[in-house]
């Protein structure tokens, strides 16, 4: 089993397989509207747009388990998304990521890497290579830093 088993919904309401980004690297990372980490939303938009033509996938996904601070509908957060940080990636609709009602993604990504890799906090981030190999950086791992754009790069390179 690997990342691309699993599928999403998007955030406007339409089936998202990961499959469909199969042979490509994914990023995919809990996101929040009302936290104190929302401004890593540029800094992913940023990775986006710097390396999608070279087969980087930015994947948000809203979850509302950290402090209640994505309690808004899929259509605001997607509204406050694009106009606040003129984000582009693909968003899933609103789901757990921690605990027995996690997303089966998540599940797998704790299964696979261990309890310590599963989200703390918003903006974790799960970096999925073409082979469907997993890792993971923490809340606090900003998206220009350079231990997440190295493994970045090297996935993308491998």
């Amino acid at each position: 089993m690997s990342a691309f088993d699993f599928s999403f919904i998007s955030i406007d309401g339409r089936p998202m397989p990961l499959a469909a980004y199969r042979g490509k690297v994914l990023l995919v990372v809990n996101v929040a509207s009302y936290c104190g980490l929302t401004p890593q939303y540029e800094g992913l938009e940023a990775l986006s747009r710097q390396y999608r033509d070279q087969g980087l996938v930015v994947i948000g996904v809203p979850a509302n388990d950290f402090g209640a601070q994505e309690p808004g509908t899929e259509a605001e957060i997607q509204e406050f998304c694009t106009t606040r940080f003129a984000v582009d990636f693909p968003m899933t609709a609103k789901e757990p990521v921690v605990g027995s009602a996690a997303h089966p993604f998540y599940q797998w990504a704790v299964t696979e890497l261990g309890a310590d890799a599963a989200p703390k906090w918003n903006f974790h981030k799960y970096l999925v290579g073409r082979d469907g190999a997993i890792t993971s950086f923490g809340s606090r791992t900003t998206p220009d830093a350079p231990e997440l754009v190295g493994a970045i790069e090297a996935a993308l390179r491998g």
